[in-house]
Parts: structure tokens; sequence; C-alpha cells
């Protein structure tokens, strides 16, 4: 089980928020970013809400793959893919300041979860050891608009824990680097839907509920991902604001 109960990150206030956006500021707060909004984002246009993103701790499955791949789902030893419904997700990384949002080019982007059994690579744990195994484990360097982008499946559940994925974002610096870790969840309605089918169905339905996790009740509203459906399976789409200074 994580321990994860430690919220390390902070989230902008609605008051610094209006300031940072100026006068249209109230109006889209109120309203929420809008489906063309978001569209505009994934083309690369400027963010519409520039926030800071709550920072979680990393757990105990944390491991340095060293993997850089952009699908993570196979163990590259074994050659074997990891069952589940395919996720992809396209990441945008940014550095929050007053006079908006920069994209942040060439930082890492870590990305690691269990997979539709509840099962960490590269771990021994009281409930498995996968030890040598590298699968649903992989980084990618962002591109000078700040994007990266994984394939991955939908996570299973493990006792203790809602459902989530982990991510850490790590950036050079001339005289130090930078890193910031935290979570992804999922809405649980999605997950209920997902989770009835296989392989997933066959651990049941006892798993942890966003409600019920400690860790998601500091922060996991704001780190809840909008997953759209297609016929070849789940995208989602994530700006992750970082404060650097």
């Amino acid at each position: 089980m994580d321990d994860d109960d430690t919220r390390l990150g902070r989230v902008l206030t609605r008051r610094e928020m209006i300031a940072w956006l100026g006068a249209g500021g109230a109006a889209l707060l109120a309203g929420g970013v809008s489906g063309a909004a978001r569209a505009a984002e994934l083309k690369g246009d400027a963010p519409r809400v520039c926030v800071v993103t709550p920072e979680q701790t990393e757990g105990p499955y944390y491991v340095e793959s060293r993997l850089n791949r952009s699908d993570i789902r196979t163990d590259p030893l074994q050659g074997i893919r990891r069952e589940g419904v395919p996720l992809v997700l396209a990441f945008r990384v940014l550095s929050v300041e007053r006079g908006g949002c920069e994209p942040l080019n060439g930082a890492m982007v870590d990305l690691w979860q269990c997979d539709a059994q509840g099962l960490y690579s590269d771990v021994r744990d009281p409930r498995f050891n996968t030890v040598g195994k590298r699968f649903l484990r992989g980084y990618q360097l962002t591109d000078p608009d700040g994007r990266a982008r994984f394939t991955t499946i939908y996570p299973g559940w493990y006792p203790g824990r809602a459902v989530h994925i982990h991510f850490k974002v790590r950036i050079k610096g001339e005289d130090k680097g930078y890193g910031f870790t935290s979570q992804f969840y999922f809405d649980d309605a999605l997950t209920d839907r997902i989770h009835a089918r296989a392989p997933y169905a066959e651990r049941g339905n006892k798993r942890t509920r966003n409600s019920e996790d400690g860790l998601y009740r500091r922060g996991g509203k704001q780190l809840t991902l909008a997953v759209a459906e297609n016929t070849e399976g789940l995208t989602a789409a994530f700006d992750i604001g970082l404060k650097l200074a």
C-alpha cells in the first residue's frame, strides 16, 4: 500500500487566478474551460487557465527505469504486452509565471502505474514479486511546445488506494535540478465501466473509491483526468503547471 498521505503542492486561489487572467478571469472561472478552449490548448495555443498542479508523494513503487519510450505497455525483456483498455495520455509541461504559462522544452516526464491486476513491475511486495520486469514504466522528454505523449492501459486497483497513475517531472538546471511528483486520478463512474470488462472484471469490485482515498481528498479533484472514449480506446490530456521560482 502506498504511504501517500502528504500533499506538497499548492493550487492557486480564485483571487490569484483572476489576477493572472486579467479582466476575463472571473467569467472564465465561472463558466469553466470550454471544449473549444481545450481543443485550442492541444493545438498549441496559449493556455486559457494557468494554475499550479498539486504535488503528491511518489509512493513505494517508483523505480528509475531509464526506459525512454512512448508506449510503456510492453516488458522490454520478455516482449509481453500487459492486457487492458488502451489509454493515450498527452501532457504539456508549463512553467507558471505571473505573465502566464511558458512551455518547458526537454523536461523529463516519468510515468509508472499498476497493471489490470494491480501489480507494479520491478518491485518486491508482500502481494507479489515482479523484480526484473519493467512493464508500464517509461519516460519521455518534452518537445519545444512542452509536450510528451504516452500509450498505456487504464490502471487496475490494489487495496487501500483509489485508481491512479504516478508521474514525475524533472528539469536540469545550471546550478541544481528541479523535481516534481504527483498522481492522476479517474472518475469513479468511468472506472466502474472499465473495470466491468476483461481483464479487470476477474478481480471483482472491492476497490477503494476516490472519496475513500485520503490522498485523493488532498488535491485529487485537480488531478482527475478528463477522459474521452473512441473506437481504439481512451484518450486524455493534461497541462502540468510548475512553479519553478
